[in-house]
């Protein structure tokens, strides 16, 4: 329930309290006095937008502060966004100078989204031309869903919805993927055939290359290692022989002189090794030779893979394995695209089936429920001065969608011609306002909407209607808080607490002020309100059957 508003530096109020209370609480005063800024001020601590249009001083900042009781379902939204709680909430929004605004719940930053989930939890703000919404098709399909009791399934259908759009959007990139890859799948399977058929190992061509240049210098390679092996171990006087001879010429003075004795052994040591360098050279020499036949291996090894090096820009065998791996991979992610894509065609058929199968049950309750509302609605009409009016309730099929299989659409006749066209075409705005009002006190019935506010509902009627609509709000207002902006005496009569909403010159300036009324003065107000300023004694009259009767 709204408890409390308090309202500064706003349009035309510059500061303004109210306490409401339980039941039917009605706002009157004079056109221009306020009354619908009250409204404007609740809506934008609610979550509407706003500039610093409505900043009555622009050197002050704007400040509206509700105060609601909690209930169950506000508490645990409360838990869910980690802020304090307890037996009330207050909400609080603030407009600077500069135009920037600022929001609180509960003294706890918050957002402007935050203030519109919280407030869809609170109050119903029912406005002036919020009655062209009844010609919106969201509207309609809504009120059906909350008067059949499936406006969780349907909420729940539409995120299972919202999954399978995913889904499916991830399946046709999938699909395209698998598209773009299948063109160059067979250019590159030719490739990696290519490669595989000419099977590199590791470093081949870069050894092969080698090889082929010891080869191509295999003669004269040998004539020098033929040469050296003469000099060290086979000419009349080689090298080896001559140290060996020094050795043994040295051997007898050896203890005579420690120098000499260690010289002799580093050439007792060199002597040695020459032997070794001799044997291998040897060794070495009758290893190469000139093979014909390995030369044109490998020149036919060569001249593949440099020809595979050209065609892709690469320069050494590890470049050319990398890119046969490289190739099969994409053809390996080809193979793997193609189970993806088996997978996730499982899963958006797994969800198209789900929901084929609550659309189907949701589109039972709908087409259940739309004769009754139907009824319901028109007898409320009857009560409200539109006897011949009728609206009828039509669920027809259409294909899958965000919110089912159902097409609602609410048609209207208002003279019993039998001729029902969509409402936004054919309902005046006093029409509208009646039958949004029967609406809506069917579906506040099947919500737990603690308070209802309306401005100006009374659009476009008087007399008997007038008098009905106010036992409608009446009948409204003892399931929930009713707050409704009215110029009829005959719903103000219904009130459980009257406002009056008027403007007071203080200190050189125009104040709006409001106050509650006590019977008398609610009496008067009517009175007013029917006969003009000039009180008489038959308004008064008038009004006090109003209020009593």
């Amino acid at each position: 329930m709204l408890k409390e508003v308090s309202i500064q530096n706003f349009a035309i109020i510059d500061e303004l309290e109210v306490l409401f209370q339980p039941g039917l609480n009605i706002i009157t005063g004079e056109t221009g006095a306020g009354k619908s800024i009250l409204l404007g001020a609740l809506g934008l601590v609610l979550g509407e937008r706003a500039d610093t249009n409505v900043l009555r001083n622009k050197e002050k900042k704007c400040v509206v502060e509700v105060l609601f009781d909690t209930s169950a379902e506000t508490q645990k939204w409360l838990e869910a966004q980690d802020i304090d709680q307890g037996p009330e909430i207050t909400l609080r929004r603030e407009i600077n100078s500069n135009g920037k605004s600022r929001a609180f719940i509960n003294d706890t930053p918050a957002t402007l989204q935050h203030l519109k989930q919280l407030a869809a939890l609170l109050v119903d703000l029912h406005q002036q031309f919020d009655t062209l919404e009844l010609g919106e098709a969201y509207f309609q399909r809504e009120i059906l869903d909350a008067m059949a009791g499936c406006s969780k399934e349907a909420l729940a259908y539409n995120e299972l919805y919202t999954k399978y759009l995913k889904e499916k959007r991830e399946l046709q990139l999938l699909v395209q993927e698998q598209v773009n890859a299948q063109k160059e799948k067979d250019y590159h399977r030719f490739l990696l055939d290519e490669l595989e058929q000419a099977s590199f190992r590791e470093n081949e061509l870069e050894e092969a290359d080698q090889e082929l240049k010891l080869l191509n210098n295999a003669g004269a390679i040998s004539s020098v290692l033929q040469e050296a092996v003469a000099v060290l171990n086979e000419n009349e006087t080689p090298v080896v022989q001559q140290i060996k001879l020094l050795l043994q010429r040295l051997q007898p003075y050896r203890q005579l002189n420690k120098q000499l004795e260690e010289t002799m052994e580093r050439l007792h040591t060199v002597h040695i090794e020459l032997g070794d360098i001799a044997n291998e050279l040897d060794h070495l020499q009758n290893s190469v030779t000139i093979d014909e036949e390995r030369m044109q291996q490998l020149n036919e090894r060569i001249e593949l893979g440099y020809k595979l090096q050209k065609k892709h820009g690469v320069h050494t065998t590890a470049e050319l394995l990398e890119l046969q791996e490289q190739l099969q991979n994409k053809l390996q992610d080809l193979m793997n695209l193609e189970e993806s894509i088996a997978a996730k065609q499982q899963t958006v058929t797994a969800y198209k089936n789900q929901l084929q199968k609550e659309a189907a049950h949701l589109s039972a309750q709908r087409t259940k429920e739309a004769a009754p509302f139907a009824e319901k609605v028109n007898s409320l009409l009857a009560k409200v001065g539109m006897p011949n009016a009728r609206l009828k309730a039509e669920v027809k099929a259409a294909a899958l969608n965000a919110f089912g299989t159902d097409e609602i659409l609410f048609l209207f006749d208002a003279n019993k011609s039998n001729r029902f066209e969509p409402i936004n075409k054919v309902a005046s705005g006093g029409e509208l306002s009646r039958l949004m009002l029967c609406i809506k006190s069917l579906v506040a019935q099947k919500m737990a909407l603690p308070t209802m506010l309306f401005d100006e509902i009374d659009t476009g009627i008087s007399g008997e209607a007038a008098r009905q609509v106010g036992l409608l709000l009446k009948e409204l207002s003892t399931k929930h808080q009713v707050i409704t902006i009215t110029h009829l005496p005959q719903i103000a009569a219904k009130a459980t607490a009257h406002y009056h909403v008027y403007k007071q010159e203080e200190n050189t300036t125009i104040a709006t002020r409001i106050r509650l009324l006590k019977k008398e003065e609610q009496i008067e107000t009517i009175a007013r309100m029917l006969s003009g300023e000039q009180l008489t004694p038959s308004s008064l009259k008038t009004a006090k059957e109003l209020v009593t009767g």
